[in-house]
């Protein structure tokens, strides 16, 4: 039996992964989480693979909690138009062969064999989004330079968006400094689109 551990900011969408992988009778879905945080407070050491969406808010970043999960095999959900996420993706696929990366377009049938590869220790690679990865300029932008600028184009405000990742209002200012500097635009809006256009978030 293999277990599988669902991590997405959506609710709709893990239930929906939930059901489509718990109808298998090789498969059984342990636990759903909607932040990177409460993930890492879970203790079960029984956890073989992990569905994971690259943006799932939480303190750690991506690459880092990756990395403290070396033990278990992530499956990255990419979709197919977020360029940030691609980059975000492949970056972790550089540093873990157990990481494997899928489209969110795929079939349940696909979702449910790459499960099942990660789980038998195979690689899995959506070779559509590895190219686009590809051919999309590098970002400039820290993993936290991203999350802040994803943050305010929700609308947050500096103060919101300084709760939300624990930092001070003064920090999350710098942060959109830097991110003007490095995108060349005048305003953050600018800067939200700029970035969106390079697919960098």
């Amino acid at each position: 039996m293999i277990r599988v551990v669902i991590g997405h900011r959506g609710k709709l969408v893990r239930g929906a992964l939930a059901a489509v992988l718990s109808r298998e009778s090789d498969l059984t879905v342990v636990a759903e989480f909607e932040s990177a945080d409460e993930m890492l407070e879970d203790t079960d050491e029984g956890r073989e693979v992990i569905v994971l969406d690259p943006l799932l808010p939480g303190e750690i970043g991506m690459l880092e909690l990756c990395e403290r999960l070396e033990d278990e095999a992530v499956l990255m959900l990419i979709e197919q138009d977020h360029g940030g996420s691609m980059s975000l993706a492949m970056s972790v696929v550089k540093q873990s062969q157990r990481v494997g990366v899928i489209g969110t377009d795929i079939s349940p049938e696909d979702l449910v064999d790459a499960v099942r590869e990660l789980a038998d220790g195979k690689p899995v690679l959506d070779v559509g989004l590895a190219m686009a990865a590809l051919r999309a300029d590098a970002c400039p932008l820290t993993d936290r330079e991203r999350e802040v600028l994803q943050l305010i184009d929700t609308g947050a405000t500096v103060q919101e968006t300084a709760r939300t990742l624990n930092l001070t209002s003064g920090t999350v200012r710098n942060y959109l400094s830097r991110v003007l500097a490095k995108t060349g635009a005048r305003s953050r809006i600018e800067a939200i689109r700029k970035a969106q256009e390079k697919g960098w978030i």
